[in-house]
């Protein structure tokens, strides 16, 4: 008699969190709070006004278009948490200097490019926290998410060859791996450091 199919070793899921009333008032707050910040990054000023107008947007966007339950199993860390935004801050300047840049340059064409990345954890809350996280940054638009394979498509703007696609996925990845580490379960930082990179810097 043979048991339940094992799950394949390079895509495991952490173990789902039993789920109750308080767990998905939990789940709801952590959404709210996301949409909160994507709305104020995306008018670029942090104020009363925003952070209000954020709440009321994305309590409508919960209660009129209500999304899969996503059972939220991770540990928030506040140090991990204070080093992505930071280094999101730096490539959010870098990226917008670099795009300044090509738009200042007369006649230049840059060429864009479609790169697929397949993240090492691939749930529905790191699949859609990682896409946002990376579809802010001028230069990186986010075109398809496979949830079944886990896998982003994204375009990323200005390439020369395949060395700045190689770069593309590797930014995705660390991005990826900030986004783990500030609200990621022990299990997913585990099978995080498993899957990383063994030469070179890790993403």
């Amino acid at each position: 008699m043979t048991g339940p199919p094992e799950q394949a070793p390079d895509t495991p899921r952490p173990d789902v969190v039993g789920r109750g009333r308080l767990g998905r008032w939990r789940d709801q707050a952590v959404a709210l709070g996301w949409l909160v910040v994507v709305w104020n990054l995306l008018w670029g000023d942090i104020n009363w006004a925003n952070l209000v107008g954020g709440l009321l947007v994305g309590a409508a966007v919960l209660v009129f278009f209500p999304l899969p339950a996503v059972s939220f199993g991770g540990r928030l860390r506040p140090w991990a948490l204070l080093v992505f935004a930071g280094r999101f801050a730096v490539e959010l300047v870098s990226a917008s200097l670099h795009i300044a840049r090509i738009a200042a340059q007369p006649g230049y064409r840059p060429r864009g490019a479609i790169i697929a990345v397949r993240l090492r954890v691939p749930t529905d809350l790191n699949l859609a926290l990682t896409a946002e996280a990376v579809s802010l940054v001028p230069g990186t638009l986010i075109l398809e998410v496979d949830r079944d394979s886990g896998t982003l498509y994204l375009h990323v703007l200005d390439t020369h060859g395949p060395g700045d696609l190689d770069v593309g996925r590797a930014r995705t990845l660390a991005v990826e791996r900030r986004i783990v580490r500030a609200v990621g379960s022990t299990a997913e930082l585990r099978h995080l450091d498993v899957t990383s990179p063994k030469k070179g810097t890790r993403p």
